[in-house]
């Protein structure tokens, strides 16, 4: 059955998942002449159009586009200018992460759960100082303690952990839900924050390295302490328009590099790369984060930290790009190892049909299920 989808339509459709008309054309090679209406698609094609584009078939039913928006506020630009059209991955991510926050925080009533003191507890007019050791102080996570890590990975590890138990769900993907297919770009988002005073919830894109990561966590963090929700600029260099994100930019780097720790630790006259990687070895976190903080502690002058900043940036992009550690493939690292724990304990003890599990954890399998709650430790 051939059915009418307006050539608008299909056009935006690939377009609004970034899809040029090549990158489709083995499996629909009529899409061309779908897109200039010489030819009408059957039902089944349409449907499959739809998977390939990540959009809802009903959009394609539409009179004309429909005009989409983050749910939340987007604070994110580029060279200046605000990012006009969010891709498919990221309004999916937001949304399934909404109906996960929403299942907990259902949770947490049941369970007479009070609301964490922490969130919103903080102003724009908190000292960063004063914000910042607020923060380790909640997660009763210290510098030292970060530092002593192994590397990077364990020592994000750590940080969510720690997170985790103070009551913030802590999500790490780097693809939509536990589809593998579905890629998230660090370069469109860095993470967010989805501010509630039962079930905070931050997500971090996990396709970014694992430095970059720990200071997209550490700003989030700082937006739950503010109690605001928003997709965000993670970025250590940046001074952001939005007052919100240069405030939450300050209290990470504050929070991950001290600056009376970085002023102690610096070593004057030391050759600069060398020196940029030793502190971000000691306190786990990029170079480019060490750079800023030297300069904040006024070890680089404006235009020196600007060109040794360039330098570094399009040193790490010509670094091969790593595969990831398994950790970040877990489903309990994806979903929030709280997160996790309470639907399977909820399920288990029959609150919760497992339909509703399957869904929001992102699997259909019994098996991959009981697998689940053992790494988790949920009994039977």
């Amino acid at each position: 059955m051939r059915v009418e989808v307006k050539p608008d339509l299909l056009r935006w459709a690939r377009e609004r998942g970034g899809l040029p008309p090549g990158a489709l054309a083995r499996r629909f090679p009529k899409l061309e002449e779908w897109e200039r209406g010489e030819v009408v698609p059957t039902l089944r094609q349409v449907e499959e159009f739809a998977k390939a584009t990540h959009t809802p078939v009903g959009f394609l039913f539409f009179p004309e586009p429909p005009e989409e928006r983050v749910p939340i506020p987007d604070f994110r630009t580029r060279v200046g200018a605000a990012l006009e059209r969010p891709s498919p991955g990221l309004l999916d991510t937001i949304y399934l992460c909404q109906q996960r926050q929403e299942w907990y925080r259902e949770f947490a009533n049941i369970e007479s759960q009070t609301p964490l003191p922490f969130v919103g507890s903080a102003t724009l007019e908190s000292s960063i100082e004063e914000t910042a050791a607020g923060i380790r102080a909640g997660l009763r996570l210290s510098p030292d303690e970060r530092a002593q890590a192994p590397n990077w990975t364990e020592a994000l590890r750590l940080f969510i952990a720690k997170a985790d138990e103070a009551g913030v769900l802590v999500m790490v993907s780097g693809v939509v839900g536990s589809n593998t297919h579905y890629k998230l770009d660090p370069h469109e988002f860095q993470g967010f924050a989805l501010c509630d005073s039962l079930a905070p919830l931050i997500f971090i894109n996990g396709a970014d390295s694992k430095a970059a990561q720990m200071f997209t966590l550490a700003h989030e963090l700082a937006h739950i302490w503010l109690g605001q929700s928003a997709v965000s600029d993670a970025q250590a260099s940046a001074a952001p328009d939005h007052r919100v994100e240069r405030w939450c930019n300050q209290v990470a780097a504050e929070f991950l590099v001290p600056l009376a720790d970085i002023r102690n630790e610096y070593r004057r006259g030391t050759d600069l790369q060398t020196e940029t990687n030793r502190l971000a070895r000691r306190f786990k976190v990029s170079t480019l984060v060490v750079l800023r903080r030297i300069h904040d502690a006024g070890g680089l002058p404006t235009d020196r930290f600007w060109e040794a900043y360039r330098a570094e940036v399009a040193r790490i992009a010509a670094l091969p790009k790593g595969s990831g550690g398994d950790f970040y493939l877990t489903l309990g690292a994806r979903a929030s190892k709280r997160f996790a724990r309470a639907l399977v304990a909820s399920a288990l003890e029959g609150r919760s049909p497992f339909t509703e599990a399957f869904r929001l954890l992102g699997f259909k399998k019994m098996a991959t299920f009981h697998e689940l709650a053992q790494n988790l430790g949920v009994g039977f």
